[in-house]
């Protein structure tokens, strides 16, 4: 599991840590590990570090410090580095130093800094560290438009982007490749700030931590929590899972809701609405109730509200009824906007809502004293806005989108680290929906059920796409319907992927 800190708990562990070491112990750590990463690359895009041109663009502070020092161990092994002084007043003076020591040269002029930037084989972004606030500045600003051949590396976080949140509020650098020390930061793995942290690496630099707030699964975390069934199961030990989805007008998405449900883990669905005859043609399997999720019989879990119509309401009310765990999506949402957090007051089971960033403002609006938001502003907040709205509802929420966010009211969140732009097509949230409630029913907790979810949902819409890439790239459009058939056999290569680890 990948763990990222807040800004002021790496700061404190950082000061814990430097009043136990010989000053300057701290930042050769990071600048070594940076170096190891920048030589690495060096050698995978020209065979070697020797005769490299390097740029290393340095603000003032730590991080133009590491990046300065990281500069000069290049140097030494024979780049010709070349360090831009953004702020040449307050540059790091002991790397500085250390670069000139090695070879390398120094340049306060602008043009002089843009051609060697747009030249260079390898840039290493040290101009703002974790604790910069706002966009780029106006001397900084060129570099981020400025056409550029070689990798970009940024040290630990890429100038412009909010360490904490990933909000990138003006101008930013774009890196391919991002050097982290001590820890994860939030603002890496969530967008728009993960969209320009390129791939992400960690550099160990012995920092005792507090446990994290936000986290990240990873295969192995996902395997673990995966149901599997045993010797003694049958489908109701399994857990039945029960959906209230689809209307005359959107008879789909009962469909989609039920194919997600289906392999989801639970061992039967109970479907529920006016679609039922499309669903058991379609899916033979599925036990179909008449009426509403009051008359249903027993389930361990409820999903309502994909596509549910003018009987979202009356649905939604029956499900928040029940002792189980209840999962809100689509329409249930929009009646739950109107109804406000007072319709979940009393429940004692878990309620997991799936707003996009559009349901979101809906649901906010009004019920936090704040004054009303547009739905682009809350997911280029998207983490605050996932905590906003479990601490307004009291539930746990998953935030839908380019990275999805899973909150609970106490304020943990994971972030989602799969996907893939494909999964931006119709019907796809149906099938989240409904994989989320069969592992609900399965019997996982609902921060990890909402977790695992959006986890396979997004390994299976990388799958459908065939673009299986780290950032989910490539690939052709797939349909909702092709990512509910993918589910298998991601769900299989989970399980092997970290049995081989397990066993290495």
């Amino acid at each position: 599991m990948r763990h990222a800190h807040r800004v002021e708990q790496v700061r404190a562990a950082e000061a814990e840590l430097m009043s136990r070491l010989p000053g300057g112990t701290l930042m050769q750590r990071a600048a070594a590990g940076l170096a190891a990463t920048c030589a690495r690359l060096l050698t995978r895009r020209r065979g070697r570090v020797y005769g490299s041109r390097v740029v290393v663009l340095a603000g003032s502070g730590d991080n133009g410090g590491d990046a300065l020092y990281a500069g000069a161990a290049l140097a030494r092994r024979g780049a010709r580095v070349t360090a831009v002084l953004l702020a040449p007043q307050r540059a790091h003076a002991g790397g500085l130093a250390a670069l000139r020591a090695a070879g390398g040269r120094s340049t306060q002029e602008q043009e002089a800094g843009l051609a060697a930037f747009s030249d260079a084989d390898l840039v290493l972004d040290g101009i703002v560290g974790i604790g910069g606030r706002g966009g780029l500045r106006p001397g900084a600003q060129p570099y981020a438009r400025a056409g550029r051949r070689g990798v970009v590396v940024a040290v630990d976080v890429p100038s412009g982007v909010d360490a904490d949140t990933g909000e990138v509020p003006g101008e930013a650098l774009r890196a391919d490749v991002t050097v982290c020390f001590g820890t994860y930061k939030p603002g890496l793995l969530t967008d728009p700030g993960a969209s320009y942290a390129g791939a992400v690496q960690l550099v160990g630099i012995g920092l005792d931590l507090p446990p994290a707030e936000v986290t990240a699964l990873q295969h192995a975390d996902v395997a673990a929590l995966l149901p599997v069934p045993g010797v003694e199961s049958d489908k109701y030990r399994r857990g039945v899972v029960g959906v209230a989805a689809g209307s005359a007008t959107y008879p789909g998405a009962a469909l989609l809701a039920v194919a997600g449900a289906l392999h989801g883990g639970a061992g039967a669905v109970r479907y529920v609405g006016t679609a039922a005859e499309e669903v058991v043609r379609r899916f033979p399997e599925t036990l179909v109730t008449e009426g509403g999720p009051a008359g249903a019989g027993r389930v361990q879990a409820w999903v309502v509200g994909p596509g549910g119509g003018e009987g979202a309401r009356q649905a939604l009310a029956e499900a928040l009824a029940a002792d189980v765990p209840v999962l809100v999506d689509a329409d249930g949402l929009t009646e739950l906007g109107r109804l406000g957090p007072g319709a979940l007051a009393g429940r004692t089971a878990p309620t997991l809502l799936t707003p996009h960033a559009g349901e979101a403002a809906r649901l906010l609006a009004g019920v936090d004293g704040t004054a009303p938001q547009a739905a682009d502003g809350l997911a280029a907040a998207r983490l605050a806005t996932a905590r906003r709205l479990a601490a307004a509802y009291r539930a746990t929420v998953l935030l839908k989108g380019s990275t999805t966010v899973v909150a609970d009211p106490g304020g943990a969140a994971r972030v989602n680290p799969t996907g893939t732009s494909w999964l931006a097509t119709a019907g796809s949230g149906d099938v989240l929906a409904g994989l989320a409630g069969s592992l609900l029913a399965a019997g996982l907790p609902v921060l990890d059920a909402a977790s695992v979810a959006a986890y396979l949902h997004g390994l299976a819409g990388r799958h459908a796409a065939g673009a299986p890439g780290a950032a989910g790239t490539g690939g052709a459009p797939v349909t909702a319907l092709g990512v509910a058939d993918a589910l298998p056999a991601v769900w299989r290569d989970v399980r092997a992927a970290a049995e081989e680890v397990a066993g290495e």
